[in-house]
């Protein structure tokens, strides 16, 4: 019998039309939910739309979580197709640039910490007063193995890893009492395109070839593998099911045991 742990939740996810978010909606609706997702790129976006098989089970828009008045525009759009929200999941992040801190573009550190981190509260700040009429609910925000350990050549990344955690933190704190349950997700090196942008810009930086790179962010990790997308999402359907009901302010590294960021 299939796996039906999420039958009729609804579930925002932000940035879902691909890598982590995309593989987490595809994960989330094979349990029975229904996903409401966003995303900056109207291509991918109406990719999905078109797709018959997601028809009632993803309803896809375009926006740019970066920007507050489309996230409020988003959540109206959300409201007209259903009254409830089981969960909502902050995937949305970039990589933002490489190099030493002092090097680094202030424009680039800036725009990190906008999308990494003010997204998150821009979607958090729409998604509560909705989860609070179910009397219950779950909110996942995406970090990294970068927000637990310290990253080198990655500065504004790793300084909005770390505040999605103290924000993780603190939210679980003052929403517990509406049963609301907040966690983060810190998935270690995702195999993907991302990660294939991070490789070449460390080996250019570093004058190093990128199978070089790329050897070293496996061995990383003691179970010596990469991290696929859909672990990501398969944790993600855990901590909104009743499994994981009395889990809450946790900080779940998905990582493969990542013992080393360097």
């Amino acid at each position: 019998m299939a796996n039906q742990s999420l039958k009729n939740r609804k579930i925002v996810i932000s940035a879902g039309a691909s890598g982590i978010g995309w593989a987490t909606a595809k994960v989330c609706i094979s349990r029975g939910a229904q996903v409401f997702l966003c995303d900056i790129n109207d291509k991918l976006i109406s990719k999905i739309n078109k797709n018959k098989k997601y028809k009632n089970k993803i309803f896809a828009y375009e926006c740019d979580a970066s920007n507050e008045s489309e996230v409020i525009d988003f959540f109206s759009k959300i409201l007209k197709k259903t009254k409830k929200i089981d969960a909502l999941i902050n995937n949305v992040g970039i990589a933002g640039p490489t190099g030493t801190l002092e090097k680094l573009d202030s424009e680039a550190w800036e725009r990190t910490l906008q999308v990494n981190v003010v997204s998150h509260f821009y979607f958090t700040k729409q998604a509560i007063p909705i989860i609070k009429k179910n009397k219950k609910g779950s909110i996942i925000n995406l970090s990294s193995g970068a927000g637990i350990m310290g990253f080198p050549l990655r500065s504004p990344y790793a300084a909005s890893k770390w505040a999605v955690i103290g924000l993780t933190k603190t939210l679980a704190m003052e929403v517990g009492k509406f049963n609301i349950r907040v966690n983060a997700i810190c998935p270690g090196t995702i195999k993907g395109n991302r990660m294939k942008r991070v490789v070449k810009d460390k080996a250019k930086f570093l004058k190093v070839s990128q199978s070089k790179i790329e050897k070293d962010f496996i061995s990383m990790a003691s179970m010596n593998s990469w991290i696929y997308e859909e672990d990501i999402g398969k944790m993600c359907a855990f901590l909104i099911s009743n499994d994981s009901e009395r889990i809450s302010g946790q900080i779940i590294g998905v990582d493969g045991n990542a013992i080393r960021l360097d």
